[in-house]
């Protein structure tokens, strides 16, 4: 599995990989529904993105993620973010997550083709046999999204993270093997088409 940065193109969405240049983009994308007050997720607010385009720079000089921000084609702008992260070259398997949304891009083709294309490269480019899904047992949201993929849940994962307001989550796990791809990326088409 060769990790680099690479840009993704869809008919709705560009996924560009992250630099600190687009700081104040982002912030502005969090700023549309204040996501940064949600308590089941991590959204980056003006005092913290510096450290969290760090994090996810440092991560990916480590050859341990992938970090993207997702440009709405049709408006031009970054609405959100997401990365490869969890990189196991070895096992041939990642997880896609750090994904979010601004309020305005939510329910709109923008997640499911997003996630059509990290899922295309994970499994047609980099040969990946297995890609994960990791969320908050409490974001009810989120779990849905994650099974419209087509992926299936695994399993809850108890006390698996401290979150910064300092409760322990409990997280529930989702994959997608290989095999399954193909039933999954025709579905995924399918959505975006109807």
């Amino acid at each position: 599995m060769e990790i680099t940065p690479v840009t993704l193109e869809g008919q709705h969405v560009r996924l560009e990989p992250l630099s600190s240049a687009h700081e104040e983009s982002l912030i502005a994308a969090a700023d549309d529904g204040e996501l940064w007050n949600s308590t089941v997720t991590i959204v980056p607010s003006r005092a913290t993105i510096g450290a969290y385009i760090a994090t996810a720079l440092n991560a990916q000089a480590e050859g341990h993620a992938l970090p993207f921000v997702i440009i709405q084609k049709s408006t031009g702008k970054i609405v959100g973010s997401t990365r490869y992260f969890h990189i196991e070259r070895d096992h041939r398997r990642l997880e896609i997550g750090y994904t979010w949304l601004a309020a305005s891009a939510q329910r709109t083709p923008v997640n499911t083709e997003s996630k059509l294309l990290l899922l295309t490269h994970a499994f047609e480019h980099l040969g990946c046999i297995r890609v994960e899904f990791v969320t908050d047992v409490l974001n009810q949201q989120s779990r849905t999204a994650i099974l419209r993929l087509g992926a299936n849940q695994e399993g809850i994962l108890r006390n698996h993270m401290i979150m910064p307001n300092g409760r322990y989550r409990d997280s529930v796990c989702f994959s997608i093997i290989k095999a399954e791809w193909p039933a999954v990326k025709a579905g995924l088409q399918a959505k975006l088409a109807s």
